[in-house]
C-alpha cells in the first residue's frame, strides 16, 4: 500500500527525469478567488501533465527482465503519454487502450512517443477487459491510470514539492484542490501532505455530472457514475474512485468541489491571461473550483493543481473567444 516511504523512494527514481513545476500567482486571480490563490503548474511536466510521474515511477519500478517485455496502459491520453515516454526512454514497448473520443491531440502524441495506441469505444466496451486481455496475450505489465501504489507514489512527489514551496511562501494552512478522476493524484497528494504539511488539507474537484468522488466522499462508500461520456473534461471522467484510492480519499480529504465544464473554459481563458500557461478543461478544473467555489473553501490562501494541458487548437480557442477579454 502506498506511504509517504513509497511516495519517497518514487521521488528519488523521478530525480534528473521529472520537472519540478512551478507554484504560480496573480494578483487578478487572488482577487477573484477572494484569497491568496497559487497554482501548481503540472502542465508544465513533461507530456503536458502531472501523468509522467506515475508513468515513470512504475515503469522503472520494474524488475529489467519484466520490463523488457513492455507495457500496458488504459488512458484517454494524459497517462497514455507518461507511460509512453517513460518506455521509451527506457528502450522498452508500450500498448496504449485509448477511448475513441480522446482528443486527436492526445491520440496523436501518443503515436508520436512511440506507442501501439489501440482504440475503443467508452460507452460500450470495457476497457480493463480489453487491457487485462492484451497483457495476458502479450505478456506485458499493466499499468493502472491510478488504482497501482507505483503510480500514486509517482503522482504523491506532486505533493512533496508542494510541502516544499507553500513553506518558502509561508502558507501552513490550506485547501490543495485536485483534479480528480479515479484519485490517484490526490491520494497522493494527500498522503504526501499528511506526513509533510498537516495543515494543507487536499480537495478533490470534479465536472458536474460525474462527481463520483463527491458523491462517494457524501456518501462514505464508492459511487458510480451513471454516463461515462459528455463532458468536455474527457481526462478526468473515470467510472468510479479506485479501490486503492477511495480509502486514501475518505480518510484525508475534504469535501469534493465540483464545476461545470463552462467554468473550466473560463478558467482555461483566465490561466492564459494571467499565468500564461495552456490548461486542458479537465486540467484546469482545480483552478475552476479555486475560483468560483470560493464559498466553499476555508482559509486566506488556496492552492490548485492545474494537472494537464493537452487540448485541442480548437477547443482552446473556444475558450479564449468565450472569455479571453
Amino acid at each position: 500500500m502506498t506511504d509517504i516511504t513509497m511516495i519517497d523512494t518514487a521521488a528519488a527514481r523521478l530525480k534528473g527525469h521529472t520537472r519540478v513545476t512551478p507554484l504560480l500567482s496573480s494578483p487578478f486571480l487572488d482577487q477573484i478567488a477572494g484569497r491568496r490563490l497559487f497554482v501548481k503548474a503540472e502542465c508544465l511536466q513533461h507530456t503536458g501533465s502531472f501523468k509522467f510521474r506515475g508513468g515513470w515511477s512504475a515503469v522503472s519500478a520494474l524488475p529489467p527482465e519484466v520490463r523488457a517485455n513492455g507495457v500496458i496502459a488504459f488512458s484517454s491520453g494524459n497517462h497514455a503519454q507518461g507511460v509512453a515516454l517513460a518506455a521509451a526512454r527506457h528502450g522498452v514497448p508500450s500498448v496504449i487502450v485509448m477511448p475513441t473520443d480522446a482528443p486527436k491531440l492526445k491520440i496523436d502524441n501518443t503515436r508520436a512517443l512511440g506507442a501501439e495506441v489501440i482504440l475503443y469505444d467508452r460507452a460500450t466496451e470495457d476497457r480493463d477487459a480489453i487491457g487485462a486481455r492484451l497483457a495476458a496475450e502479450r505478456g506485458l505489465t499493466l499499468i493502472k491510470p491510478y488504482d497501482e501504489p507505483l503510480v500514486i507514489a509517482g503522482q504523491g512527489t506532486v505533493g512533496l514539492e508542494i510541502a516544499e514551496q507553500a513553506a518558502t511562501e509561508g502558507i501552513t494552512h490550506a485547501d490543495v484542490v485536485v483534479c480528480c478522476g479515479g484519485g490517484g493524484l490526490t491520494s497522493g497528494i494527500a498522503l504526501a501532505l499528511e506526513a509533510r504539511a498537516p495543515g494543507l488539507r487536499a480537495r478533490p474537484a470534479e465536472p458536474a455530472g460525474f462527481d463520483d468522488v463527491a458523491r462517494s466522499l457524501a456518501s462514505g462508500q464508492i459511487e458510480r457514475n451513471a454516463r461515462l461520456s459528455g463532458s468536455l473534461c474527457d481526462a478526468i471522467i473515470t467510472p468510479q474512485p479506485g479501490n486503492i484510492t477511495f480509502p486514501i480519499l475518505k480518510r484525508l480529504c475534504g469535501p469534493g468541489l465540483v464545476v461545470t465544464d463552462e467554468e473550466c473554459l473560463h478558467a482555461m481563458a483566465l490561466a492564459f491571461l494571467r499565468l500564461k500557461i495552456v490548461l486542458e478543461p479537465g486540467g484546469a478544473a482545480a483552478l475552476a473550483a479555486a475560483l468560483f467555489r470560493s464559498d466553499q473553501i476555508e482559509g486566506n490562501a488556496v492552492i490548485a493543481i492545474a494537472s494537464g494541458g493537452n487540448v485541442d487548437p480548437g477547443q482552446f480557442c473556444t475558450a479564449l473567444e468565450r472569455y479571453g477579454h
